[in-house]
């Protein structure tokens, strides 16, 4: 027969043995936290000096598309006028900082909506979400990923587009080019602060995020389900190799910016020329005026550039985690 002091002592148990239990889970989420913050930091790093050069294209066609024949135009002419380093690499320090920043907490973010997710309905495990789960997580992360995005970006496609910029300034006074001196980012980041405040920084955040969640619900759900795809009767998608998930990965990159082009050259226009104009006008009104082919300036070195670069961000973030969950 069981007294009421063992009745206790049964109860003070299993109540340990919860509180155990939820310290665990405590500390095993904020492992899996970090783990995927690390691993996005490091993947944003690796894309960045991928596709970098293109990149730098892409905003030159689609901030001053009339100055450009096309992408090898662009290219050839940059690498004249200002050679690779501070040509097609302008822009590389906030870049990488952009990168860093957006990926380690997109990664972040994904784990944690995909452990959300997951709980509402009834998913055992993350690894058994489906495609469209997992599209719905990363739509609700790029929302977080934005805030941080959003200014170190603004940075970066200045940047690439000063010079054209001033030619077009200059074009406007009707004076010479004069020689420019050299503006770096610190520099840059403290003009527009001493100018516009912090809320200059922010430029074009709204067209940020309607590009960022859409795109990123195209993103891993492309990518998570060209996994599976991939993967063989009864193998898991995380053990398709490195081959496959970059595959994947450029699957997913395509898919996003296939997706979220026009509003990424109506963002690339706000930042660059400091447009007050909401996102949506200056959608209809470069549709307008210039056609709906616009909208589409420089996709073409875009989509070269996503599919080693995104590749390239999968491969790292995966296997990055694998080695921190296996070391750790």
């Amino acid at each position: 027969m069981t007294t009421g002091r063992d009745t206790a002592s049964i109860g003070a148990d299993k109540q340990h043995h919860v509180s155990l239990k939820q310290g665990n889970c405590r500390a095993g989420n904020f492992k899996s936290g970090l783990i995927d913050f690390v691993a996005g930091s490091l993947g944003g790093v690796a894309l960045v000096y991928v596709g970098q050069p293109l990149d730098t294209v892409k905003v030159k066609m689609q901030t001053f598309p009339s100055m450009y024949k096309g992408m090898v135009d662009c290219l050839v002419r940059t690498v004249k006028t200002d050679g690779v380093a501070r040509g097609l690499y302008a822009g590389t320090i906030p870049a990488v900082v952009a990168n860093v920043a957006e990926n380690s907490v997109l990664f972040a973010a994904y784990g944690v909506c995909q452990n959300t997710i997951a709980h509402f309905t009834d998913v055992q495990s993350v690894k058994e979400l489906s495609s469209i789960s997992n599209a719905w997580a990363g739509f609700f992360a790029a929302f977080f990923s934005s805030l941080t995005l959003c200014p170190t970006e603004l940075i970066k496609c200045k940047l690439q587009a000063m010079r054209e910029v001033e030619e077009t300034q200059a074009a406007g006074n009707n004076v010479a080019g004069k020689a420019r001196k050299r503006v770096g980012p610190w520099k840059l980041t403290t003009q527009i602060l001493r100018e516009q405040g912090v809320r200059g920084l922010f430029t074009g955040l709204s067209s940020t995020i309607a590009r960022e969640m859409p795109g990123y619900f195209f993103f891993f759900g492309g990518y998570e389900a060209t996994r599976q795809l991939l993967a063989a009767p009864g193998q898991s998608r995380d053990d398709i190799g490195w081959q496959k998930t970059m595959v994947a990965g450029a699957v997913g990159g395509t898919v996003l910016w296939l997706v979220i082009f026009p509003a990424d050259v109506v963002k690339s226009r706000i930042q660059v020329k400091n447009l007050t104009t909401p996102a949506l006008i200056v959608f209809k009104d470069i549709a307008r005026r210039e056609g709906i082919g616009a909208l589409y300036n420089g996709l073409m070195p875009t989509l070269i550039r996503t599919i080693p670069a995104t590749a390239t961000l999968f491969v790292t973030v995966e296997y990055t985690k694998k080695l921190m969950y296996n070391y750790f």
